[in-house]
């Protein structure tokens, strides 16, 4: 394992362990509207978020399969929503990337959610019914290409740490955690 990666691992974890605890993702799926309703969210802050990152990595090939902005829109039409629906969906005021170290530290928190993600996919599939061809596109993420996804991100994200930038991309992850959360976890509010 790479250094950076555990620094990222060690220093986030209380920001990691907050996320997790706070959006009791188990509840949040439960049901289909409440599903819905978190889908929503996290389209929000993709909706922010993913402009930002391609702006600040400025490197197409890399970031763009890893964008997750339009799997949130298939699954949120396919539970329903029309395009005037998703774009009146709220987004968070976020304190975006500004540069290649920043993001980097914003695209662990994302790329890591991934792997989780295949768990919480097969949890929504016997929950509701759901699959990644139906309603939890976001949630399979890159699916059986999630690991080889992860590990080219940890040999950019090595690369990148090698720049001596490492300080600054642990800090933007542990943000990103903390932003996250607030936004996941808080109440509705329309801003952008």
């Amino acid at each position: 394992m790479s250094d950076i990666l555990e620094r990222l691992r060690t220093e986030t974890r209380a920001a990691h362990d907050a996320i997790e605890r706070d959006l009791a993702w188990e509840t949040r799926v439960a049901n289909r509207d409440d599903y819905r309703a978190l889908l929503g969210r996290f389209w929000g802050l993709h909706a922010v978020l993913e402009p930002a990152l391609a702006a600040s990595l400025g490197d197409a090939a890399f970031f763009d399969p890893r964008r997750r902005l339009a799997h949130l829109v298939a699954d949120l039409r396919f539970l329903g929503f029309d395009d005037a629906a998703i774009g009146a969906l709220p987004r968070p005021q976020l304190a975006l990337p500004r540069h290649r170290a920043e993001a980097f530290g914003a695209l662990y928190v994302l790329e890591g959610s991934t792997l989780g993600g295949q768990v919480i996919a097969k949890h929504i599939g016997r929950q509701l019914g759901l699959t990644a061809e139906g309603g939890c596109r976001y949630y399979a993420a890159h699916g059986r290409e999630t690991g080889a996804m992860w590990k080219a991100f940890r040999l950019s994200l090595a690369e990148e740490a090698s720049h001596g930038k490492a300080d600054v991309i642990v800090a933007s992850a542990t943000a990103t955690f903390d932003a996250m959360r607030l936004w996941l976890c808080g109440e509705p509010s329309r801003s952008s």
